[in-house]
C-alpha cells in the first residue's frame, strides 16, 4: 500500500491479515524485475530489434552509395570469315576495351547524400522506437502495480464489509436491528467478494501483459519496487527541438536530397572507354579511345522528378504539423502531469479523512448512534477514496509517459 495512507489500528490489523494470506500462497514465479532492469533490456524487444535492423539496413545502403560504378570489358573482332581478302582470319582487327561509366555533375555526391539522409532518419526513428517502448513498459508496469494494489484494496474492503456484517448480526441477535438488516449486510458481503474476484482477474491479466511485453521467462506475481510512488524528475529540462520535430526535419532533408538525385538522373549518362586494337594483317597494335554519351530524347525522368518534389512538399507539411502539434501536446502533457500531482495530494488527504470518518462511524454504529445505511455510505466513501488515490498515481505515470515520449527520453 502507499505509505502516505494513514491507517488506524483496526485497518493495520486487516492489512497484516491480508499480507499473511498473500505470503501463504504458493510462489509460482519471481516478482517482476525493477523498471530500470526492463529498460536495460530494451534491445530484446522485437519492435526495437526491428528498428535496429532497419537502421543497419539504412547504414548499409549509405555505405553502398559510396561504391563506384563497375567498369565493363568488351572484346570485338572485325573483318573475319568473309569474302575475298577477308575470307580467313589474316585481315582480322581485334579490339579489347574497358568501358567506365562517369558520374558527372555531382551525381555520386547526390546519391551518397540522399543515402546518408535516409540513414539519419532511420537513426532518429530507432531512438523514437526505444523511447516509445520504454514508455509502454512504464505504463504496463504501473498498470500491473495498480491492479495489484486494487486487488489488495478489494480484499481489505471485503474484510471491512464482513466485520460490519458481523456487527450487524450481533445487533440483530440483541433485538436492536430487524432481520432485514442482516439480509442487506450479507448482500454487501457477497458484492464485496465478487469485487475481490474481479480485482484478482484484473491483476492476473495485468501481470500477464507485463510478462509478455517485457518478454520475461517466468510469469510475475508481484511488482517491486514501486513505480506509482515515484515522482518525475522536476529538474529535467526539455530539449529545444523535440524528437518528433527532428524526425520531420530529417525527412524533409532526405526529400530535398532525393529531388537532387532525380534531377541529376535526367542528365546524359557519360562513359569513357580505353582499349587496344590488334591488326592481324600488319602484326601490330594501336590504342583506342572513346566517349559514350546518352541522348535524353525520350526519357527525361520527369515523372520521377515530379514524384520527388511532391514527396518534398508532403515532408514540409509534416514538419509544419509536427512543430504545431508537438508544442501543443507537450504543454497539455505538462499540464496533465502538474494536475495529477495536485490530485495525488488531494487524494491522500481524502483517504486520511475517510479512514478517520469510518473509524468514528464504526464506533458510533456499535454504540447505536449511527445507522447501517450511514455506515455503509461512509465505508463506500473510504473504499472509493483509496481507489481514487491509486488511479491518481496511475494518471501521473501516464502523464509522465506522454511527456517523456514527446521529449525523446525514457520516463522517470
Amino acid at each position: 500500500m502507499f505509505t502516505s495512507f494513514s491507517r488506524p489500528q483496526w485497518a493495520v490489523g486487516f492489512a497484516v491479515a491480508v499480507t499473511a494470506v498473500l505470503f501463504a500462497l504458493p510462489s509460482r514465479a519471481e516478482p517482476a524485475p525493477p523498471y530500470e532492469a526492463l529498460i536495460e533490456s530494451l534491445d530484446r524487444i522485437p519492435i526495437t530489434v526491428e528498428a535496429e535492423a532497419l537502421l543497419d539496413a539504412a547504414n548499409a545502403r549509405a555505405q553502398q552509395a559510396r561504391a563506384l560504378p563497375n567498369p565493363s570489358v568488351s572484346v570485338e573482332t572485325e573483318n573475319v570469315y568473309g569474302r575475298g581478302p577477308f575470307s580467313g582470319y589474316d585481315a582480322a582487327e581485334s579490339t579489347f576495351s574497358i568501358n567506365q561509366p562517369l558520374e558527372l555533375w555531382g551525381q555520386r555526391g547526390a546519391r551518397i547524400g540522399a543515402a546518408q539522409a535516409e540513414a539519419k532518419v532511420a537513426a532518429l526513428r530507432r531512438d523514437q522506437t526505444q523511447w516509445t517502448v520504454a514508455g509502454s513498459l512504464a505504463l504496463i508496469y504501473s498498470e500491473a502495480e495498480a491492479a495489484s494494489l486494487q486487488y489488495e484494496l478489494a480484499v481489505e474492503a471485503l474484510e471491512l464489509t464482513e466485520a460490519d456484517a458481523n456487527a450487524v448480526m450481533l445487533l440483530i441477535e440483541e433485538g436492536r436491528e430487524p432481520s432485514l438488516r442482516g439480509i442487506q449486510a450479507n448482500s454487501e458481503v457477497e458484492s464485496a467478494r465478487a469485487a475481490v474476484d474481479e480485482a484478482r482477474a484484473n491483476r492476473d491479466a495485468a501481470f500477464a501483459r507485463l510478462t509478455a511485453a517485457a518478454m520475461l521467462v517466468q510469469p510475475v506475481t508481484a511488482i517491486e519496487p514501486s513505480l506509482l510512488n515515484r515522482s518525475p524528475d522536476a529538474s529535467f529540462q526539455a530539449m529545444g527541438n523535440p524528437l518528433t520535430v527532428q524526425i520531420a526535419e530529417a525527412e524533409l532533408e532526405a526529400a530535398n536530397k532525393s529531388v537532387s538525385v532525380e534531377r541529376l538522373r535526367a542528365r546524359p549518362a557519360v562513359s569513357a572507354s580505353l582499349g587496344v586494337r590488334r591488326f592481324q594483317e600488319y602484326d601490330t597494335e594501336a590504342f583506342t579511345f572513346g566517349i559514350n554519351v546518352s541522348l535524353p530524347l525520350f526519357d527525361r525522368n520527369k515523372g520521377a522528378i515530379s514524384a520527388a518534389r511532391a514527396e518534398e512538399r508532403a515532408a514540409a507539411a509534416r514538419l509544419t504539423t509536427a512543430k504545431l502539434q508537438t508544442q501543443a501536446n507537450r504543454s497539455a502533457a505538462q499540464a496533465r502531469l502538474d494536475a495529477s500531482i495536485t490530485r495525488i495530494r488531494a487524494a491522500d488527504k481524502g483517504v486520511a479523512s475517510a479512514e478517520e470518518a469510518y473509524q468514528l462511524a464504526r464506533a458510533g454504529f456499535d454504540a447505536g448512534r449511527i445507522s447501517q445505511l450511514e455506515l455503509r455510505s461512509i465505508r463506500s466513501a473510504l473504499i472509493s477514496a483509496r481507489n481514487t488515490a491509486v488511479n491518481a498515481r496511475l494518471a501521473r505515470v501516464r502523464a509522465e509517459v506522454e511527456l517523456a515520449g514527446l521529449d525523446g527520453r525514457a520516463p522517470f
